[in-house]
């Protein structure tokens, strides 16, 4: 377990399972390593390195409709996350703040979220490559869905 910063408070009761998760696939990602992980997508763009989503062979049909260009909302795990962090004092803020006010991986459930542009799609076996990923190689991937930022933002 990682050590938390001063400032930082971990959760003290233990947390309850309350659903289960499948994964439709992984991330084949250039990061092999948390040190060399890019913090967010933009620090994962600016490196210039693409990604891959590997769809599992039973959810490929649901890949009908997307296509080169498009962007997607990729949903994944991020298990080696601590998940017991309330308040955390990020590297890059002069303050704290709760876990839920930041976009840390670190979380009671770690679920990662990026847009990301699709540049090729092979349906067929399951390929999408991507324009970048801030998650490690190997992440398990729990779902995508269109980027529909009209939709996303009406009567906001």
């Amino acid at each position: 377990m990682f050590d938390p910063r001063p400032g930082e408070s971990r959760l003290t009761e233990p947390q309850e399972p309350a659903a289960t998760l499948c994964f439709i696939g992984h991330i084949e990602s250039p990061w092999t390593d948390r040190a060399a992980c890019p913090k967010n997508l933009r620090a994962a763009r600016e490196t210039g390195r693409s990604a891959t989503l590997h769809i599992a062979p039973a959810y490929r049909p649901a890949l009908e409709g997307i296509a080169a260009g498009e962007l997607l909302v990729a949903l994944y795990w991020m298990s080696e996350a601590p998940r017991d962090l309330l308040r955390q004092v990020p590297r890059h803020r002069p303050e704290g703040a709760g876990t839920f006010a930041l976009r840390s991986p670190a979380r009671p459930n770690p679920i990662g979220l990026g847009v990301v542009r699709v540049l090729t799609l092979d349906a067929g076996s399951g390929r999408i490559g991507i324009d970048a990923i801030d998650a490690l190689d190997g992440t398990p991937l729990l779902d995508l869905k269109p980027h529909m930022p009209l939709a996303d933002l009406a009567g906001a």
